[in-house]
């Protein structure tokens, strides 16, 4: 039996028994069940990639079961294996494994982990059904299966308002991007008449410059149904005008931000892309929208990483921000690129929020960074974890030499981007080079005001709850330092070993696999799965040295900057946004999105709903209908009342009234 078999369905078998078995199962045995299906799973999916890696595996498809033939729709439950599939069976496996391990101990206090296990091992199930669809439909259920279990995931403390807010907030802004994936399926099925993957990807050259109506006009064919699709990768990848729910989201545990918002769902959109490269790129247009979007997406993120206090929302522009400069790789010709980027970044990110993770572990929940200061001495292990995705995410390196992941990925994007020698590609470029300085800052002053400097627990209201009084109930005392007798704590070895493996990935995946996903000999290393340029590639390697070399000097310019903020001068980043003024609050309030999209789009809904529901529902609706036939049995009831007296005369003078009214009738007529 193939191998694929269990890498999809282990999940969904774990999910099944930890979901069902819930508490009457126990806590010890839920995880246990759902984290030992994801190692496995992960184990399976290490030798598929390797195999690709070193050129032994060949694409294939495994088919499950007949799915649906209604008509001229036909086709099946079927599971496509090739490179594409590959890369991303290792990235949601591996960091999906790691942190079912990690919640051991960071849910270790929750009464209902059978039910978030269930949850985690649910929301890998369809991911993976969703990185290894052979057909559009097929993509589409893992697709809206990954929103379903983020929706479960995010508000997992639904007892918390801010937590079944967002959980509703990312919920209804995905569907809007679904609205244009959906069209965009239901188009490409009416142009191709097929849902089949490999069938449209080779027909799909053949359709550029026909023309289709939509919206009461004819437009080029391809545009239209790669913008429709782009829209739903905006959504699920959280691109500008569709992000809002992604920073939301951190209302959820700590691990459910590692493994939706580092490696897995946001990612969708830009595989979705990649996937379906072939058919992008027979519209010029459709690559140009996808780099604009990118471009933009990764520079206002990372302007909003800049300004904000809560070490996981820092973390989750900062993933915004990323996803921006994947798609400027898939949108200026170079899907390797993306893919690489997107592989890299999930090792980095997830360590990213795990670290964080930890940290608020230590600082019982406290997730503001205003309150940490000094943690290297207290947390070492969690401490060089952080520094690790931090030297990978800032894209530390010495060009020809050596570089932590985002060093070679991120670099090649922007390599790409200028090689492209588009006025799109001019754009992504200088856009990514200004995030690359912004994401260095904000990456640094995360660290510098988390681990060094002087305590400032004694500030938090979090860590006063704990430390006045001990577990049983004690007073403790309080130091002269102002620490008020806390020492955080290190994480426990469940939540240190999933740091130390990803720490791994930050520091050697873009060493490791930079030959494979973007050499200029890379092209056997996909076989096919995406468009590949060689002629691109090429160029990339060829361009001028000072391209090379600026993403490292804006690194060093941004981590210059943040020693001086908040080592050297720790007055300067105040005196800075004091000047800055309206810039800084428009920043600093995420360029009131929300706001207007509370006055254009939530508000006037709401106000609509009570329209409907005062005049529609109430005033229509309930008044003539079950409250008018309540109302009009009720007076009948009383009428009837009045006339049923009891009395047997009463009866034999109607009767008689009404055997005279008979008698009448019959000689009139």
């Amino acid at each position: 039996m193939d191998p694929i078999l269990f890498i999809v369905f282990l999940p969904l078998l774990a999910a099944a028994i930890a979901g069902l078995g819930n508490r009457a199962l126990g806590n010890v045995a839920a995880k246990s069940v759902t984290t030992l299906a994801l190692f496995a799973a992960c184990l399976l999916s290490w030798p598929i990639f390797i195999g690709f890696v070193s050129g032994h595996a060949e694409p294939h498809v495994v088919q499950v079961l007949h799915w649906v033939q209604s008509g001229s729709l036909n086709f099946d439950w079927a599971l496509r294996v090739d490179t594409l599939t590959a890369v991303m069976l290792v990235v949601v496996t591996t960091v999906s494994a790691l942190v079912h391990l990690y919640s051991w101990g960071y849910m270790a206090e929750d009464p209902d982990q059978p039910r978030f296990f269930a949850y985690l091992s649910l929301f890998t199930f369809a991911m993976l059904m969703l990185v290894t669809a052979d057909n559009l439909v097929q993509m589409f259920f893992g697709w809206e299966g990954v929103g379903l279990a983020s929706y479960l995931l995010i508000g997992f403390w639904f007892r918390k308002p801010s937590a079944s807010a967002a959980a509703i907030k990312a919920f209804v802004v995905n569907r809007v991007g679904d609205l244009g994936f959906m069209l965009g399926i239901f188009g490409t099925f009416l142009v191709f008449n097929t849902v089949s993957i490999p069938e449209i990807l080779v027909r799909a050259p053949g359709m550029a410059g026909s023309t289709i109506g939509f919206l009461g006009y004819r437009l080029d064919t391809m545009t239209v149904l790669c913008v429709l699709l782009f829209i739903g990768a905006m959504g699920k990848s959280a691109q500008l005008g569709l992000h809002t729910w992604l920073p939301d989201a951190m209302e959820g545990p700590t691990p459910v931000s590692a493994l939706i918002h580092a490696a897995t769902m946001v990612t969708a959109g830009v595989f979705m892309v990649c996937r379906l490269s072939p058919m992008f790129q027979t519209s010029e247009t459709a690559m140009n929208v996808v780099t604009y979007v990118g471009a933009a997406t990764l520079f206002f993120a990372a302007t909003i990483g800049t300004t904000q206090w809560d070490i996981k929302r820092v973390i989750a522009y900062s993933t915004c921000s990323q996803l921006g400069y994947m798609f400027v790789a898939a949108g200026v010709g170079a899907p390797g690129a993306a893919m690489f980027h997107l592989f890299t970044h999930a090792f980095f990110k997830a360590l990213l929020f795990l670290g964080a993770g930890s940290v608020i572990h230590a600082m019982h929940h406290e997730q503001d960074m205003r309150f940490y200061g000094g943690l290297r001495k207290h947390i070492p292990l969690t401490f060089w974890a952080m520094m690790a995705g931090t030297l990978a995410i800032t894209g530390v390196g010495i060009v020809d030499l050596f570089g932590f992941a985002g060093f070679y990925s991120k670099d090649s994007i922007l390599e790409a981007a200028y090689a492209a020698h588009s006025q799109s590609g001019s754009i992504g470029f200088w856009a990514g080079i200004a995030a690359a300085l912004l994401t260095s800052f904000y990456s640094w002053r995360l660290v510098f005001l988390t681990f060094y400097g002087k305590p400032r627990w004694d500030q938090s209201e979090h860590v006063q709850h704990a430390v006045h009084h001990d577990h049983h109930g004690h007073t403790q005392k309080h130091h002269d330092d102002g620490t008020a007798g806390y020492h955080p704590h290190e994480s426990p070895l469940n939540m240190l070993i999933p740091l130390g493996v990803l720490s791994l990935g930050a520091v050697a995946a873009g060493y490791v696999f930079a030959h494979d996903f973007i050499s200029e000999g890379a092209g056997h290393f996909w076989r096919g799965s995406l468009a590949f340029s060689e002629e691109l590639i090429h160029h990339m390697h060829g361009v001028p040295l000072w391209v090379k070399w600026a993403p490292f000097a804006v690194m060093v310019t941004g981590f210059a900057i943040a020693f001086y903020g908040y080592l050297i001068n720790t007055a300067f980043p105040g005196k800075l946004a004091a000047a800055l003024g309206p810039v800084y609050r428009f920043v600093y309030n995420k360029w009131y999105f929300d706001e207007l999209y509370d006055r254009l789009f939530v508000r006037p809904a709401f106000w609509l709903g009570e329209k409907f529901w005062k005049l529609g529902d109430i005033g229509l609706i309930d008044r003539f209908g079950p409250n008018g036939a309540a109302w009009a049995v009720a007076r009948g009831s009383s009428f009837a009342q009045k006339v049923q007296t009891g009395y047997l005369y009463s009866y034999a003078l109607v009767m008689l009234l009404g055997l005279t009214a008979a008698i009448t009738w019959v000689m009139v007529h």
